[in-house]
């Protein structure tokens, strides 16, 4: 790995992020583009120190970070611009230090809704479910009203959180029909549904074992999209497989959110040759396999 001093820094900032995989994603990518930049996680253990990290972000001229989770949301607060998308998302997951103006994008939609085209999948008048109501599911929900979606069910711990959500989709999409539950309501909800998808941490290593709803509760050709990807296979997707449904996991939605986080900072498209599948297959030798 050679480093001089032209060479850039990005970095993640979360807490917890020491089981992240976007250090791995973003070295790679820039070793395969030849971009003189190395990329490293840092984790922000309190929210009253998130002010301070971003300032010596600033400070440092760190050219560029993601946000995971709990600060997505937080974040915004301590930025200089937030694009029009990300504004009306609610939440940041990527920002550009412009000589130290900080501004804020979303990606994770667009790297949501991408997983979805890669595997022919058409959401136009989809009835949707959505689990979790936090900064994840906050992209999710607009990227999916986006692309024209007939119907979008959130379930939450908190019918207030939800229906927080329910008012932002609404505001900007009139049209879209949103119901909200609050879990222990599933058997309410109606049973026939294109796509549900996982935007909560239930399931993720090391609690394995949890599960946000049972897949038995619905009764047609349901894909199930959990956003988790260590496991690569969640209890809900296991469960869900064996009844027969189809499934995907978040890492194909990493990725991607890592291309288009690449593209706003770097300022230029990427190489368009590069093997994006040698990526994927790198993170599940190397990581996901692992105990």
């Amino acid at each position: 790995m050679y480093i001089d001093s032209d060479t850039k820094l990005y970095c993640l900032i979360g807490n917890p992020i020491t089981k992240s995989l976007s250090p791995m994603i973003h070295n790679l990518i820039f070793q395969l583009n030849s971009i003189n930049a190395r990329y490293l996680a840092f984790d922000v253990k309190n929210i009253s120190k998130l002010e301070m990290a971003i300032n010596g972000i600033r400070e440092l001229g760190i050219q560029g970070f993601n946000v995971t989770i709990p600060y997505k949301i937080e974040v915004m607060k301590y930025l200089d611009e937030i694009d029009e998308k990300a504004k009306m998302l609610g939440a940041v997951n990527t920002v550009v230090n412009l000589n130290g103006t900080l501004k804020g994008f979303n990606t994770d939609g667009d790297g949501f809704i991408k997983s979805l085209r890669d595997i022919g999948v058409n959401l136009k008048n989809k009835r949707i479910v959505l689990v979790g109501a936090g900064g994840a599911a906050y992209s999710i929900a607009a990227s999916l009203a986006y692309e024209g979606i007939k119907e979008l069910i959130i379930l939450n711990r908190t019918l207030e959180k939800a229906n927080k959500l329910k008012m932002l989709i609404e505001n900007y999409f009139p049209s879209l029909n949103v119901i909200c539950y609050e879990m222990g309501e599933e058997r309410n909800m109606p049973k026939h549904i294109d796509i549900l998808i996982n935007a909560t941490p239930m399931g993720m290593y090391p609690n394995i074992n949890d599960m946000p709803i049972s897949p038995k509760l619905f009764s047609n050709d349901t894909l199930f999209y959990d956003i988790i990807y260590k496991p690569s296979k969640t209890k809900l997707l296991l469960d869900a497989e064996k009844l027969g449904f189809k499934t995907l996991n978040g890492l194909d939605m990493l990725v991607n959110q890592a291309i288009y986080a690449q593209k706003i900072w770097t300022n230029k498209l990427l190489r368009e040759n590069i093997d994006w599948s040698y990526i994927k297959r790198k993170i599940v030798d190397e990581v996901i396999l692992k105990p």
